[in-house]
């Protein structure tokens, strides 16, 4: 066999391995959120911040110093009964964060959305929805409802628990990349509800609803105080890298 067919073949060959090879989403030239949660084994880091413990908390109001209503007992801090949010006093780029959270049945809501409202605001960019959406049908679920990537995205699954069930999302988040003041990459999420996954690795285009502009910058989370008395406990988080395919904590 000549050089050149031996050549073609051993070229042949390594088109056929590079085509075997599973393709993520850092291959595109991004990170990615996937593969950092093994949800059937997630424990705490050791090292996560505690945002609400059985202690206490470590969340201030949005508007530097204004008193807020939120309330904190037992473990549970719930959320003001006005228009009213926290936020935490550190900011964030990429990390994964575990949060538990009870939604109210509220009385005579003036719409869906209304009822059981709040929200976990990623840099106080981009609303992951908080909101009692047990019980809706698939053909009439928005993305302003329970789970959703606000006005973006319903989530994969509906899997909501009843209002007064306590639930969990586990978040890993991705930051927007900038160069030269313009946005490269968009920002990606990827979010467990309840131990299912609901959003896998998901672009996030723009900001959402009332949410700050996108910029560099890393920012703080939003605990969204919207008319509604939810509840939240037991909530961590903890900054990742997430500059290439593979994740590192």
């Amino acid at each position: 066999m000549t050089e050149s067919k031996i050549m073609k073949k051993f070229s042949s060959l390594l088109c056929l391995i590079a085509l075997s090879q599973p393709i993520f989403a850092g291959d595109a030239g991004h990170g990615t959120t996937r593969g950092v949660i093994e949800i059937a084994n997630l424990v705490r880091p050791a090292d996560a911040v505690t945002l609400i413990g059985e202690k206490g908390h470590e969340l201030i109001h949005e508007e530097k110093g204004k008193e807020t209503k939120w309330v904190f007992g037992d473990g549970v801090l719930t959320a003001s009964p006005v228009w009213d949010s926290l936020v935490t006093k550190g900011t964030y780029r990429d990390f994964i964060m575990h949060v538990e959270f009870n939604v109210n049945k509220a009385k005579n809501p003036k719409n869906l959305e209304a009822d059981g409202n709040s929200g976990i605001y990623i840099q106080k960019r981009y609303e992951l929805q908080i909101q009692n959406a047990y019980g809706t049908p698939e053909k009439d679920f928005t993305s302003s409802y329970g789970g959703s990537i606000y006005k973006l995205k319903k989530p994969d699954r509906f899997v909501a628990k009843p209002a007064g069930d306590w639930q969990t999302y586990d978040i890993v988040f991705r930051s927007a990349r900038f160069a030269d003041g313009k946005k490269t990459e968009d920002a990606r999420i990827t979010v467990y509800q309840n131990g299912e996954l609901i959003h896998d690795d998901f672009p996030i285009p723009r900001k959402t609803g009332a949410g700050a502009a996108e910029d560099p910058e890393p920012g703080v989370i939003k605990f969204q105080g919207h008319h509604n008395p939810v509840k939240f406990r037991n909530t961590w988080i903890k900054k990742l890298s997430l500059d290439s395919a593979t994740p590192k904590p």
